[in-house]
């Protein structure tokens, strides 16, 4: 009997998107650590079966496995956060859980479901769908979900379900170590690799723990070839020479190569809106 049809009517939250590398990455994190610390042979039941792995916003990651116990004992996503929040996380940025024996990805059950939602509502979280693992927003796994909160159960909130990515206006990420000189001032530029921005409203958002977010606007945008970078783009980015920013963005960029165009992104921070 044909399975197609069935397949293509799953129901896949609209948030669902295809894995960026980080993501690749904390999966694969996440099947080491099960593959590495299962007790259970092919075939077997054991206590540990389930690894997982959850990235906080500075995008450090940590894993745990499952401990099985028929009172319920903590599943292996519950182990991950756990251990990130003992590592000083308190953003979580994705989480995914895997099983042993090459079984892949495995979605939350619905205890985790509603933790994620009660505690980290914007964190993604990888599940799998007909057309392979995808992440979609924690809320999103729990449609119409009431949060918990230590002060108690809050109503509908629709705020939840919108993407951070995508509600507002559009996302340019920095280094935590350029938060000071962008909030006074000093650094107004900033270069990019295909990695596009737009002339308008923008949230430049730190990849700090927790993360931090300045409103601002950009001003211009100035499209040029690697090679044709000046000292003054370098100086805007606090350092010396053209030589010195084109190094940099190759560390950054590993397949940049003299004849790409980059983009040279003016921007002001909107002091009157502040901090996001």
């Amino acid at each position: 009997m044909s399975t197609k049809g069935k397949a293509e009517n799953v129901y896949v939250p609209s948030s669902a998107r295809a894995l960026d590398d980080d993501e690749r990455e904390l999966v694969e994190l996440a099947r080491r650590t099960i593959d590495a610390h299962t007790d259970a042979g092919p075939d077997e039941d054991g206590i540990h079966t389930m690894g997982a792995a959850v990235m906080a916003a500075d995008y450090r990651m940590f894993a745990g496995v499952n401990l099985y116990h028929f009172t319920g004992g903590p599943c292996a996503e519950l182990v991950a956060l756990g251990a990130a929040r003992a590592q000083g996380a308190r953003q979580m940025r994705c989480i995914v859980a895997v099983g042993n024996h090459g079984r892949g990805v495995v979605g939350p059950c619905g205890r985790d479901r509603q933790v994620f939602v009660d505690y980290y509502p914007t964190m993604r979280v990888i599940v799998p769908t007909p057309a392979g693992p995808r992440s979609v927003l924690a809320a999103d796994l729990m449609p119409l979900t009431q949060r918990w909160t230590p002060e108690g159960m809050n109503g509908l909130d629709p705020s939840l379900y919108q993407d951070p990515e995508t509600a507002g206006p559009p996302i340019i990420r920095f280094n935590p170590r350029y938060l000071e000189d962008v909030r006074s001032g000093a650094k107004t530029k900033t270069t990019r690799f295909r990695d596009p921005a737009q002339v308008g409203p923008a949230r430049l958002v730190f990849e700090s723990d927790p993360e931090v977010v300045l409103l601002a606007e950009v001003t211009g945008i100035r499209h040029t070839h690697l090679s044709d970078l000046t000292d003054q783009d370098a100086r805007a980015e606090g350092l010396k020479t053209a030589t010195e920013l084109r190094e940099g963005l190759k560390g950054h960029y590993p397949d940049l190569v003299g004849t790409d165009e980059v983009d040279v992104i003016t921007f002001q921070i909107n002091e009157k809106a502040g901090t996001a």
